[in-house]
């Protein structure tokens, strides 16, 4: 395996006993963590238009199972951007 000079500076100092251990700050991790599960999750309102027949279909599907059809919306283009869903164009 071929190292890169930083790299074998890193592994060197590591080696010397030369590398200074950092604090573990568990409530930075948090904080970080929090801040981009919020970034990944924020929403955006959008303005799209659909045929009315496909808008009351899913409002009635919605409708059946108890929840909003946006919902059902953001659930569908959620399994589609994240593989999940496979759609022929």
């Amino acid at each position: 395996m071929k190292y890169s000079d930083a790299e074998l500076e890193i592994l060197e100092a590591f080696e010397n006993d030369e590398v200074e251990k950092a604090e573990f700050d568990n409530d930075n991790i948090k904080k970080m963590a929090s801040q981009t599960y919020e970034k990944l999750n924020q929403k955006k309102q959008i303005s799209i238009n659909i045929k009315t027949s496909d808008l009351e279909f899913i409002k009635q599907k919605a409708k059946d199972i108890g929840i909003s059809y946006q919902n059902i919306i953001q659930a569908l283009l959620h399994n589609y951007t994240t593989g999940k869903l496979k759609i022929n164009i």
